[in-house]
């Protein structure tokens, strides 16, 4: 865990955020976004597609699932989701969050990286 922590510490500037693609498809909104980890390993991380809550309801917080490697970016990926269409693509935005079996985020780590 220590470990971790440290590595985040370090690399945690360099990550950002490059293309966003919405397709909708039927009843479904298919998010790709590249995210660039530079050289943090992605298991330290979670990439989430995020909304604020509507009606009193809880925000929705989506993980996504890490697709492939962008060619030529050693530390880019591209990650995927798909969520219903019952709320507009502009609901939502990605964010990058630490990720570690046994750490409670953001409660013991408080940085969140959004894509807006």
């Amino acid at each position: 865990m220590v470990n971790w922590r440290q590595s985040v510490e370090r690399k945690w500037a360099t990550l950002h955020f490059g293309e966003v693609k919405v397709e909708t498809k039927g009843k479904h909104h298919v998010f790709d976004i590249q995210v660039y980890l530079n050289d943090l390993d992605p298991k330290a991380v979670r990439v989430e597609l995020y909304a604020d809550g509507v009606n009193g309801g809880g925000p929705v917080r989506q993980e996504m699932k890490r697709v492939r490697q962008l060619a030529g970016e050693s530390g880019g990926y591209l990650y995927r989701v798909v969520v219903s269409t019952a709320r507009p693509p502009a609901d939502y935005t990605a964010r990058v969050i630490p990720h570690c079996d046994g750490v409670a985020i953001p409660l013991e780590d408080a940085r969140i990286l959004w894509q807006r």
